[in-house]
């Protein structure tokens, strides 16, 4: 998975049938210095807006996982660099906030809230047609990957 083109890699794992936190964290296995199954049960949870929930688009998360997994925190009661690390993660939301205008999933879809399954959509033609996923996925990457170079 040696692409160049973060945004490009992302937008294939989605396409291979990843969720949308898998693709975008996944990506991101070198830069992370994780194996890929490692990677792919960590980011697992976070497709669908959470487990299907529907809230902070997987995508967004997986910038925030990524974030964390370089520049995180491990002084629990250090405030200065909790708060450096949060304006850090306020950030890069704000910034896809600018492109989408929110990073809760439903919103993105365009969906109501209403009764929610567990059980995913099937990955058709049709699937990839009406999503906008793969959009959100490639911004998500470019945006975290701008970061990490300018860092």
């Amino acid at each position: 998975m040696c692409m160049k083109n973060k945004s490009e890699q992302a937008k294939k794992m989605f396409h291979e049938g990843y969720n949308c936190a898998q693709s975008v964290f996944c990506t991101f296995c070198e830069e992370l210095n994780i194996d890929l199954e490692t990677a792919l049960k960590l980011s697992s949870s976070f497709g669908g807006g959470m487990g299907r929930l529907r809230e902070v688009c997987g995508a967004v998360s997986a910038m925030f996982m990524i974030a964390g997994f370089k520049y995180g925190y491990t002084e629990p009661n250090n405030d200065d660099v909790k708060t450096e690390h949060y304006t850090r993660i306020q950030n890069l939301a704000n910034e896809f906030r600018r492109k989408h205008k929110t990073i809760i999933c439903r919103e993105l879809l365009g969906l109501e809230k209403e009764p929610l399954s567990p059980i995913p959509d099937k990955r058709t033609e049709q699937y990839y047609q009406n999503r906008p996923c793969e959009n959100f996925i490639a911004d998500a990457a470019q945006i975290i990957d701008n970061y990490i170079k300018s860092n």
